[in-house]
């Protein structure tokens, strides 16, 4: 029988990762997560990721840059950062975006990598 389970994650209790982001639903293969009110400031150190990550823009604008391309996400963009690719992020207003990982990037300490 397949698992029926309903999970419901109260966004205001959430726990926090390593770098201030909200862990929201998760399942066995994808996993959300949510970057609320992140700060202007200096962009992100570049990063590579053992999992894939789409995600939405709520509110605020960032710059994206991957692969020596750079796009400006504003409320209503979503964008995609393939597995494994070296990118960064610098926020030029106060930010607030979900994204979604698969595999979840919270287990087996894929967020540390």
């Amino acid at each position: 029988m397949a698992d029926t389970t309903i999970i419901k994650v109260d966004s205001h209790h959430s726990p926090k990762g390593p770098d201030g982001e909200k862990y929201l639903a998760s399942g066995k293969h994808v996993a959300m997560r949510m970057w609320e009110n992140e700060q202007p400031g200096e962009a992100k150190a570049p990063a590579t990721r053992p999992y894939e990550t789409v995600g939405y823009v709520l509110s605020g604008r960032a710059e994206f840059h991957l692969a020596g391309q750079m796009v400006l996400l504003e409320p209503g963009n979503s964008w995609v950062v393939p597995q494994g690719a070296e990118h960064t992020y610098k926020i030029l207003e106060t930010f607030t975006a979900v994204e979604a990982t698969s595999p979840p990037a919270q287990v087996h300490g894929r967020d540390t990598e």
